[in-house]
């Protein structure tokens, strides 16, 4: 028995190690290869450590204006979708969850079906209504867009936290003459914050991180994201068979390390927000 155990216990190590190291390693050859001369990045065969280590990449794209423009525009588009989505979606998640009415049920499945469709099914529609508002090469029409994919995730995870407040406690605060609107602000806000801050997290990575609207609702330098400008890269080198992937490599290292520091900092609430619910009574 005890060594049935010991070899369980083996292959579950070797199964999250295979796990970790596949997960990782894109990141971890994106950080080596940006410290990798243009030389080093292109010889055969391939090595995974640099011999001459260099930061000129990152200094090349720390010198282009037009990433930190993309960079600074993405900040300002992943915060406002954020806190668009955490607006909406509470308010939303508080009317589902506490609230008994004819459809509920539908309009959260309906909810959840929005999270089902890819993007470029929606793509069509999304710029019609971006032309008929006058938003294109504008950023809030990657606000206005991003809010299709963010909004119903964000919806349906805090109807779970809303749904799980015990009814005692609602009916204690109308006993206390609290109206619908303080208990919604002063009880199930507080109540739901870990809730607030996984769903708020991973709305901002997917904001942070998205492509195909950016490729789609802008078009000068000035107004493109993070992932618009790494792309351009290639197309505004001296060389049109020239792919500057040391660039593209420091970039990405730079704009994926927020994101892990902001992981880093709240995984305690990212934990809880996971698992609140997961155990009742």
């Amino acid at each position: 028995m005890r060594g049935r155990a010991m070899a369980r216990r083996a292959i579950f190590g070797m199964a999250v190690l295979l796990l970790v190291v596949y997960l990782v390693f894109p990141f971890g050859w994106a950080l080596v290869s940006s410290f990798k001369t243009n030389a080093e990045l292109f010889s055969t065969p391939a090595r995974f450590w640099p011999e001459h280590p260099t930061l000129e990449h990152y200094r090349h794209v720390l010198a282009n204006d037009d990433f930190l423009y993309a960079a600074l525009n993405s900040v300002l588009v992943a915060s406002s979708v954020t806190l668009v989505s955490l607006a909406i979606g509470a308010l939303a998640a508080f009317a589902l969850g506490r609230y008994r009415f004819r459809g509920r049920s539908l309009v959260l499945y309906v909810v959840l079906s929005m999270t089902l469709f890819p993007q470029i099914a929606v793509l069509g529609a999304l710029f019609q209504l971006v032309n008929a508002l006058g938003l294109y090469n504008r950023l809030p029409a990657l606000t206005l867009t991003y809010l299709v994919f963010t909004l119903p995730f964000t919806i349906w995870v805090l109807t779970g936290f809303i749904e799980a407040v015990p009814v005692e406690i609602e009916e204690a605060a109308y006993m206390d003459g609290a109206s619908p609107l303080q208990l919604f602000m002063k009880i199930m806000l507080p109540l739901a914050a870990p809730g607030m801050v996984t769903t708020g997290l991973l709305s901002f990575i997917a904001a942070w991180n998205e492509l195909l609207f950016a490729l789609s609702f802008t078009q000068t330098p000035d107004k493109r994201t993070v992932t618009y400008a790494i792309l351009s890269f290639s197309a505004t080198t001296s060389s049109a068979f020239e792919v500057p992937w040391g660039q593209m490599m420091a970039a990405s290292v730079l704009v994926t390390t927020p994101l892990v520091l902001l992981a880093l900092v709240f995984q305690r609430r990212i934990i809880a927000g996971l698992t609140a619910g997961a155990v009742k009574g």
